[in-house]
């Protein structure tokens, strides 16, 4: 069966999961699907917008995310991913990959943001886990929460770079490195984050204190065995957040 992950199915969702079974429950749970936005291509730019609102005051605030795609990439991108149809899964469609793939980082940067490390098994290769756990032994609280991604806070998704290759053996591999920009509420230090693509904006209502939230970065890589026989399924063998886990 050709990526299972973007296959709906009713299953109740398992941390402890393959990240192809746990990609495959978020993209088939109309809940959650419905809390992410699709995004909107304005001539070469890509906007993303969310609006916050206040219960007591009724007030809507609308951050703007403008990405501009790198046409040599987007045009070896598309190229890749035809070939993946063509040689290695006929019904494989980026668009359902990435809102997967979205998500799946949202759970995972929450567990890692709570150093539950134990629950990366199956999603995060093993020797990037142990990698992970030593980082984040060293990082500040603040540093921690930022790690964590919620859905609806995650502004702009993009493909980074995809890679087909074999190994001595003849296995087939197939990668995708994700990108993805969120706002985070955690307080860090203006000096740690010097050079980090962030910015800050105001959500609040009048009369309250406006809460500042940042724009931070993280890229995610995802990796797929496609030798015959081999069970599909998809797993992060690489983990960055910019300024936080490099």
């Amino acid at each position: 069966m050709a990526l299972p992950l973007l296959r709906c199915c009713n299953v109740s969702c398992n941390r402890n999961r393959p990240v192809s079974i746990l990609i495959r429950y978020f993209t088939s749970n109309p809940l959650l699907v419905s809390q992410s936005k699709q995004i909107a291509p304005v001539s070469s730019s890509v906007c993303s917008v969310r609006q916050y609102s206040s219960e007591r005051h009724k007030q809507n605030q609308k951050v703007v995310v403008v990405g501009i795609p790198n046409p040599f990439i987007w045009f070896r991108t598309r190229i890749y991913f035809f070939l993946i149809r063509t040689y290695f899964d006929k019904e494989f469609s980026i668009e359902e990959f990435s809102e997967g793939a979205k998500l799946a980082f949202s759970h995972v940067s929450r567990l890692l943001s709570q150093c539950q490390f134990e629950s990366l098994e199956g999603l995060v290769a093993k020797d990037l886990i142990e990698k992970l756990e030593e980082k984040c032994a060293h990082l500040p609280v603040s540093h921690q929460r930022a790690l964590s991604a919620e859905s609806d806070e995650i502004m702009y998704t993009t493909t980074g770079d995809v890679g087909i290759y074999y190994d001595d053996s003849g296995r087939k591999f197939v990668s995708i490195l994700m990108r993805f920009w969120y706002l985070t509420s955690a307080r860090i230090p203006e000096d740690d984050m010097e050079g980090a693509r962030i910015f800050q904006v105001a959500i609040g209502g009048e009369g309250e204190t406006p809460e500042a939230k940042r724009l931070l970065t993280a890229n995610y890589e995802f990796q797929r065995e496609f030798t015959q026989g081999v069970t599909p399924d998809w797993i992060i063998t690489r983990i960055e957040h910019s300024k936080l886990l490099d």
